[in-house]
Protein backbone atom coordinates (compact mmCIF):
# COMPACT_ATOMS: atom_id res chain seq x y z
CA UNK A 1 0.00 0.00 0.00
CA UNK A 2 2.82 2.36 0.88
CA UNK A 3 4.50 1.73 -2.49
CA UNK A 4 1.24 2.39 -4.37
CA UNK A 5 0.61 5.66 -2.52
CA UNK A 6 4.21 6.73 -3.10
CA UNK A 7 3.89 6.06 -6.86
CA UNK A 8 0.63 8.00 -7.06
CA UNK A 9 2.03 10.96 -5.12
CA UNK A 10 5.21 11.05 -7.22
CA UNK A 11 3.09 10.79 -10.36
CA UNK A 12 0.97 13.76 -9.28
CA UNK A 13 4.14 15.77 -8.59
CA UNK A 14 5.60 15.03 -12.04
CA UNK A 15 2.18 15.56 -13.62
CA UNK A 16 2.04 19.02 -12.06
CA UNK A 17 5.26 19.90 -13.87
CA UNK A 18 3.74 18.82 -17.19
CA UNK A 19 0.50 20.65 -16.34
CA UNK A 20 2.28 23.97 -15.79
CA UNK A 21 3.58 23.95 -19.36
CA UNK A 22 0.33 22.53 -20.76
CA UNK A 23 -1.64 25.43 -19.26
CA UNK A 24 0.57 27.94 -21.07
CA UNK A 25 0.04 26.05 -24.36
CA UNK A 26 -3.74 26.13 -23.79
CA UNK A 27 -3.59 29.85 -23.05
CA UNK A 28 -1.86 30.62 -26.36
CA UNK A 29 -4.26 28.37 -28.26
CA UNK A 30 -7.36 29.84 -26.65
CA UNK A 31 -6.21 33.39 -27.39
CA UNK A 32 -4.62 32.93 -30.82
CA UNK A 33 -5.72 29.52 -32.14
CA UNK A 34 -2.06 28.44 -32.45
CA UNK A 35 -0.08 25.57 -30.90
CA UNK A 36 3.13 27.13 -29.54
CA UNK A 37 5.96 24.60 -29.62
CA UNK A 38 8.33 27.32 -28.36
CA UNK A 39 6.55 27.43 -24.99
CA UNK A 40 9.12 25.17 -23.35
CA UNK A 41 12.01 27.33 -24.53
CA UNK A 42 10.23 30.49 -23.39
CA UNK A 43 9.73 28.96 -19.94
CA UNK A 44 13.44 28.11 -19.75
CA UNK A 45 14.41 31.64 -20.77
CA UNK A 46 12.07 33.02 -18.11
CA UNK A 47 13.71 30.81 -15.51
CA UNK A 48 17.09 32.19 -16.56
CA UNK A 49 15.67 35.71 -16.15
CA UNK A 50 14.78 34.82 -12.56
CA UNK A 51 18.25 33.30 -12.12
CA UNK A 52 19.84 36.53 -13.35
CA UNK A 53 17.73 38.61 -10.96
CA UNK A 54 18.78 36.30 -8.12
CA UNK A 55 22.43 36.90 -9.01
CA UNK A 56 21.75 40.64 -8.82
CA UNK A 57 20.77 40.16 -5.17
CA UNK A 58 16.97 40.11 -5.34
CA UNK A 59 15.11 37.76 -2.97
CA UNK A 60 13.69 34.66 -4.66
CA UNK A 61 10.05 35.76 -4.70
CA UNK A 62 10.93 39.21 -6.08
CA UNK A 63 13.22 37.62 -8.69
CA UNK A 64 10.36 35.40 -9.88
CA UNK A 65 7.91 38.32 -9.97
CA UNK A 66 10.41 40.38 -11.96
CA UNK A 67 10.91 37.44 -14.35
CA UNK A 68 7.13 37.12 -14.80
CA UNK A 69 6.87 40.82 -15.72
CA UNK A 70 9.81 40.67 -18.15
CA UNK A 71 8.41 37.45 -19.65
CA UNK A 72 5.05 39.09 -20.28
CA UNK A 73 6.69 41.77 -22.42
CA UNK A 74 8.93 39.14 -24.06
CA UNK A 75 5.88 37.10 -25.10
CA UNK A 76 4.05 40.18 -26.35
CA UNK A 77 7.15 41.22 -28.32
CA UNK A 78 7.51 37.76 -29.91
CA UNK A 79 3.92 37.91 -31.10
CA UNK A 80 4.23 41.47 -32.39
CA UNK A 81 7.54 41.21 -34.22
CA UNK A 82 7.78 37.50 -35.17
CA UNK A 83 4.49 35.60 -35.17
CA UNK A 84 2.45 38.45 -36.68
CA UNK A 85 4.65 38.38 -39.78
CA UNK A 86 3.18 34.98 -40.61
CA UNK A 87 -0.46 35.62 -39.73
CA UNK A 88 -1.50 35.89 -43.36
CA UNK A 89 -0.19 32.40 -44.11
CA UNK A 90 -1.35 29.00 -43.01
CA UNK A 91 -1.32 27.79 -39.42
CA UNK A 92 1.23 25.15 -40.45
CA UNK A 93 3.73 27.88 -41.27
CA UNK A 94 3.22 29.53 -37.89
CA UNK A 95 3.71 26.19 -36.14
CA UNK A 96 7.02 25.67 -37.96
CA UNK A 97 8.04 29.17 -36.86
CA UNK A 98 7.39 28.25 -33.22
CA UNK A 99 9.59 25.16 -33.63
CA UNK A 100 12.34 27.41 -34.98
CA UNK A 101 11.82 29.77 -32.04
CA UNK A 102 12.29 26.84 -29.66
CA UNK A 103 15.66 26.04 -31.21
CA UNK A 104 16.70 29.71 -31.28
CA UNK A 105 15.73 30.40 -27.65
CA UNK A 106 17.47 27.25 -26.41
CA UNK A 107 20.62 28.27 -28.27
CA UNK A 108 20.48 31.80 -26.84
CA UNK A 109 20.19 30.41 -23.29
CA UNK A 110 23.21 28.18 -23.87
CA UNK A 111 25.21 31.01 -25.44
CA UNK A 112 24.57 33.44 -22.57
CA UNK A 113 24.49 31.15 -19.52
CA UNK A 114 26.25 28.02 -20.77
CA UNK A 115 25.08 24.41 -20.75
CA UNK A 116 26.20 23.48 -17.23
CA UNK A 117 23.56 22.63 -14.65
CA UNK A 118 22.72 25.60 -12.43
CA UNK A 119 21.18 25.22 -8.99
CA UNK A 120 17.92 27.12 -8.65
CA UNK A 121 16.40 27.59 -5.18
CA UNK A 122 12.92 26.25 -4.45
CA UNK A 123 9.96 28.38 -3.45
CA UNK A 124 8.92 25.68 -0.99
CA UNK A 125 10.74 23.97 1.90
CA UNK A 126 12.57 20.73 1.17
CA UNK A 127 11.09 18.91 4.18
CA UNK A 128 9.05 15.72 3.77
CA UNK A 129 6.00 14.32 5.53
CA UNK A 130 4.86 10.70 5.88
CA UNK A 131 1.30 9.80 4.81
CA UNK A 132 0.15 6.15 4.65
CA UNK A 133 3.74 4.99 4.34
CA UNK A 134 4.53 7.38 1.50
CA UNK A 135 7.20 10.06 1.80
CA UNK A 136 5.77 13.28 0.37
CA UNK A 137 7.87 16.38 -0.13
CA UNK A 138 6.47 19.76 0.81
CA UNK A 139 7.80 21.05 -2.51
CA UNK A 140 5.64 18.54 -4.41
CA UNK A 141 2.58 19.61 -2.43
CA UNK A 142 3.35 23.30 -3.01
CA UNK A 143 3.86 22.72 -6.74
CA UNK A 144 0.56 20.84 -7.03
CA UNK A 145 -1.34 23.52 -5.12
CA UNK A 146 0.19 26.24 -7.32
CA UNK A 147 -0.87 24.37 -10.47
CA UNK A 148 -4.42 24.01 -9.14
CA UNK A 149 -4.54 27.76 -8.44
CA UNK A 150 -3.23 28.54 -11.95
CA UNK A 151 -5.81 26.18 -13.46
CA UNK A 152 -8.69 27.84 -11.59
CA UNK A 153 -7.51 31.34 -12.51
CA UNK A 154 -7.16 30.40 -16.17
CA UNK A 155 -10.60 28.82 -16.22
CA UNK A 156 -12.08 31.94 -14.63
CA UNK A 157 -10.25 34.14 -17.13
CA UNK A 158 -11.76 32.41 -20.16
CA UNK A 159 -15.22 31.78 -18.72
CA UNK A 160 -15.92 34.78 -16.53
CA UNK A 161 -14.08 37.88 -17.76
CA UNK A 162 -14.49 40.21 -20.73
CA UNK A 163 -10.79 39.84 -21.51
CA UNK A 164 -11.11 36.05 -21.68
CA UNK A 165 -14.19 36.23 -23.91
CA UNK A 166 -12.44 38.71 -26.19
CA UNK A 167 -9.37 36.45 -26.43
CA UNK A 168 -11.56 33.50 -27.38
CA UNK A 169 -13.40 35.59 -29.96
CA UNK A 170 -10.11 36.62 -31.56
CA UNK A 171 -8.90 33.00 -31.64
CA UNK A 172 -12.16 31.70 -33.16
CA UNK A 173 -12.67 34.38 -35.82
CA UNK A 174 -10.26 37.34 -35.87
CA UNK A 175 -11.97 38.96 -38.86
CA UNK A 176 -15.40 39.03 -37.22
CA UNK A 177 -13.84 40.17 -33.94
CA UNK A 178 -12.13 43.06 -35.76
CA UNK A 179 -15.39 44.09 -37.44
CA UNK A 180 -17.01 44.14 -33.99
CA UNK A 181 -14.47 46.68 -32.75
CA UNK A 182 -12.27 44.25 -30.82
CA UNK A 183 -8.57 45.30 -30.86
CA UNK A 184 -7.30 42.05 -32.38
CA UNK A 185 -3.60 42.92 -32.55
CA UNK A 186 -3.46 44.13 -28.97
CA UNK A 187 -5.29 41.04 -27.69
CA UNK A 188 -2.96 38.70 -29.56
CA UNK A 189 -0.04 40.39 -27.84
CA UNK A 190 -1.78 40.07 -24.46
CA UNK A 191 -2.46 36.38 -25.06
CA UNK A 192 1.18 35.63 -25.83
CA UNK A 193 2.31 37.83 -22.95
CA UNK A 194 0.09 36.02 -20.46
CA UNK A 195 1.28 32.64 -21.74
CA UNK A 196 4.91 33.71 -21.35
CA UNK A 197 4.19 34.93 -17.81
CA UNK A 198 2.54 31.60 -17.04
CA UNK A 199 5.58 29.86 -18.50
CA UNK A 200 7.80 31.89 -16.16
CA UNK A 201 5.92 30.44 -13.18
CA UNK A 202 6.28 26.97 -14.71
CA UNK A 203 10.02 27.47 -15.17
CA UNK A 204 10.44 28.63 -11.57
CA UNK A 205 8.60 25.52 -10.36
CA UNK A 206 10.50 23.09 -12.58
CA UNK A 207 14.06 24.46 -12.30
CA UNK A 208 14.60 23.44 -8.64
CA UNK A 209 13.54 19.86 -9.44
CA UNK A 210 15.47 19.36 -12.70
CA UNK A 211 18.30 21.90 -12.23
CA UNK A 212 18.46 24.84 -14.61
CA UNK A 213 19.77 23.96 -18.09
CA UNK A 214 18.82 25.17 -21.59
CA UNK A 215 17.20 21.83 -22.39
CA UNK A 216 15.45 21.20 -19.07
CA UNK A 217 11.96 21.55 -20.59
CA UNK A 218 12.48 19.32 -23.64
CA UNK A 219 11.01 16.16 -22.10
CA UNK A 220 8.40 18.11 -20.14
CA UNK A 221 7.22 19.72 -23.41
CA UNK A 222 6.52 16.29 -24.92
CA UNK A 223 4.44 15.30 -21.89
CA UNK A 224 2.71 18.69 -21.85
CA UNK A 225 1.66 18.27 -25.49
CA UNK A 226 0.39 14.79 -24.64
CA UNK A 227 -1.66 16.29 -21.79
CA UNK A 228 -3.05 18.94 -24.13
CA UNK A 229 -4.20 16.31 -26.65
CA UNK A 230 -5.55 14.03 -23.95
CA UNK A 231 -7.32 16.72 -21.94
CA UNK A 232 -8.53 18.91 -24.79
CA UNK A 233 -7.26 22.26 -26.05
CA UNK A 234 -10.37 24.09 -24.84
CA UNK A 235 -10.17 22.96 -21.19
CA UNK A 236 -7.57 24.17 -18.65
CA UNK A 237 -9.07 21.77 -16.11
CA UNK A 238 -8.87 18.97 -18.64
CA UNK A 239 -5.17 19.40 -19.39
CA UNK A 240 -4.27 19.48 -15.69
CA UNK A 241 -6.26 16.30 -14.99
CA UNK A 242 -4.71 14.69 -18.09
CA UNK A 243 -1.19 15.66 -16.95
CA UNK A 244 -1.84 14.12 -13.53
CA UNK A 245 -3.26 11.01 -15.20
CA UNK A 246 -0.17 10.67 -17.39
CA UNK A 247 2.19 11.10 -14.45
CA UNK A 248 0.38 8.57 -12.26
CA UNK A 249 -0.20 5.92 -14.95
CA UNK A 250 3.39 6.20 -16.14
CA UNK A 251 4.68 5.55 -12.63
CA UNK A 252 2.28 2.67 -11.99
CA UNK A 253 3.01 1.04 -15.35
CA UNK A 254 6.76 1.23 -14.75
CA UNK A 255 6.42 -0.79 -11.54
CA UNK A 256 3.37 -3.02 -12.04
CA UNK A 257 3.58 -3.84 -15.78
CA UNK A 258 6.77 -5.91 -16.23
CA UNK A 259 7.15 -5.60 -20.03
CA UNK A 260 7.02 -1.79 -19.78
CA UNK A 261 9.31 -1.11 -16.84
CA UNK A 262 11.23 2.13 -16.44
CA UNK A 263 12.79 1.94 -19.91
CA UNK A 264 9.49 1.99 -21.83
CA UNK A 265 7.33 4.07 -19.50
CA UNK A 266 7.58 7.03 -21.87
CA UNK A 267 5.33 5.02 -24.21
CA UNK A 268 2.42 5.37 -21.76
CA UNK A 269 1.36 8.92 -22.80
CA UNK A 270 1.56 7.98 -26.47
CA UNK A 271 -0.67 4.95 -25.91
CA UNK A 272 -3.14 7.23 -24.12
CA UNK A 273 -3.01 9.71 -27.02
CA UNK A 274 -3.63 6.94 -29.55
CA UNK A 275 -6.65 5.59 -27.69
CA UNK A 276 -8.04 9.10 -27.06
CA UNK A 277 -7.73 10.15 -30.72
CA UNK A 278 -9.58 6.99 -31.75
CA UNK A 279 -12.42 7.31 -29.25
CA UNK A 280 -12.67 11.05 -28.55
CA UNK A 281 -10.57 13.22 -30.90
CA UNK A 282 -11.47 16.49 -29.10
CA UNK A 283 -9.92 15.18 -25.87
CA UNK A 284 -11.49 13.89 -22.68
CA UNK A 285 -12.69 17.34 -21.59
CA UNK A 286 -12.68 19.20 -24.91
CA UNK A 287 -15.73 20.37 -26.82
CA UNK A 288 -16.60 18.97 -30.23
CA UNK A 289 -16.43 21.65 -32.90
CA UNK A 290 -19.58 21.92 -35.00
CA UNK A 291 -19.21 23.63 -38.36
CA UNK A 292 -22.39 25.09 -39.84
CA UNK A 293 -22.57 25.53 -43.61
Amino acid sequence: MGTFVQLVVDGLAFGSVYAALALAIVLVNQSTGLINFAQGGMAVLSAYFAFAFLNLGLPLILAIIAAVIVSFFMGAGIERFVIRRFEGGSHDTSVVVTVGLLTLITGICGWIWGYNNQLFPSLFPLETINILGAVISVRAIGTTVTIVAMMVLLQLLFRGTKLGLALRAVANNPQSAAFSGVPVGRLLMVGWGLAAALGAVAGALVAPQLTLTPGMMDTALVYALAAVILGGLSSPIGVVVAAWLIGVLENLAAVYVPFIGHDLKIAVPFILIFVTLLLRPQGLFGRKVVVRV
